[in-house]
């Protein structure tokens, strides 16, 4: 069997950055290589490339250079930055979709394709979204996920593409931070809460949306991605879930381990994205196709989020 090689665009980011780490410990530090518009933070000997995924040429001499046999493509602009620059977003993110198609139908590469539940909108069933409904976003961000389902599918039905791809929920994780989500407060909140801070939500406290710790998030990727191709019934995208919950109810659980901790509330425009969202998701048909099931809840991740930053601000006091 042909050694997998892993590009990993977008690698700087909240997802990309721990997934590089995790596929790295599954396939070896070589096998997969992380790339970015910027240069990571901390350096290391361990391959990394400078890539504009609107750089077709450059693309295509990286997949060349490492024999690429898998591109997970998680360069985008997010949810609430896509909304100051609805444009270049739209832009960013379906050129760059459609230059990693055109690789991999190329080059006969497997795919893993970001979706999201930005892709929802006022008009989609709002509890236990179903898996196949009305997909009407109001966000250029979730218009550019539905767009990119669908050449995913097309270069699928087309051209026999192995693109696979879910649709994520707001993902919270210690390892990293996220990058202009409407859901970032559901990260913020635990590095104010550790650092003994108040924190002012931008949410309003009853807004319900649907959440994923990192951890189930990037096994729920792999796993995806690893899963038999007979299994795959869905090439848009497969609806994912894992906790839904409201800013009170993370700081309520933040607040049984820290009872000082302090939470307001101060509506910003990231509410009027949130509130086009859905409250719940129906992740059935992921779990009947790759036995999909998620490991935490929120009072199991928010133990962990605050055990593993107090970890990490103790590190940084002492170092």
């Amino acid at each position: 069997m042909k050694q997998e090689t892993i590009l990993i665009t977008g690698a700087n980011g909240q997802i990309g950055s721990v997934l590089t780490q995790v596929l790295r410990e599954q396939h070896g530090v070589d096998s997969v290589i992380p790339t970015d518009i910027r240069e990571p933070k901390k350096t290391t000997e361990a391959p990394f490339e400078l890539l504009d995924v609107l750089d077709e040429e450059r693309f295509k001499q990286l997949v060349l250079r490492y024999d690429v046999t898998q591109i997970y493509h998680l360069a985008a602009v997010l949810s609430a930055s896509g909304e100051k620059m609805p444009q270049k977003a739209w832009n960013i993110n379906m050129t760059s979709l459609l230059n990693v198609l055109e690789l991999a139908r190329k080059f006969k590469l497997k795919v893993f394709f970001p979706s999201s539940i930005a892709v929802f909108g006022l008009t989609t069933p709002n509890r236990m979204t179903p898996q196949v409904t009305i997909t009407e976003p109001s966000t250029i961000y979730g218009i550019s996920k539905v767009a990119g389902e669908h050449w995913c599918n097309y270069y699928y039905e087309k051209f026999g593409v192995d693109v696979r791809s879910m649709r994520y929920p707001g993902i919270i994780g210690y390892r990293s931070l996220p990058g202009g989500g409407t859901t970032d407060y559901a990260v913020e909140i635990y590095h104010a809460a550790v650092k003994r801070e108040p924190y002012s939500c931008f949410l309003s406290p009853n807004t319900r949306l649907p959440m994923m710790f990192m951890d189930d998030a990037i096994r729920a990727t792999i796993q995806l991605m690893e899963t038999p191709i007979e299994r795959i019934n869905i090439r848009t995208s497969y609806n994912l879930a894992g906790m839904s919950f409201t800013p009170a109810e993370i700081a309520k659980s933040i607040q049984k381990h820290l009872p000082k901790f302090k939470v307001s509330y101060a509506p910003d425009f990231r509410q009027q994205i949130a509130s086009t969202w859905v409250e719940s998701i129906d992740d059935s048909h992921a779990r009947a196709d790759w036995d999909w099931n998620p490991k935490y809840n929120l009072s199991t991740m928010t133990e962990t989020m605050l055990e593993k930053l107090a970890e990490q601000y103790n590190q940084m006091e002492y170092s």
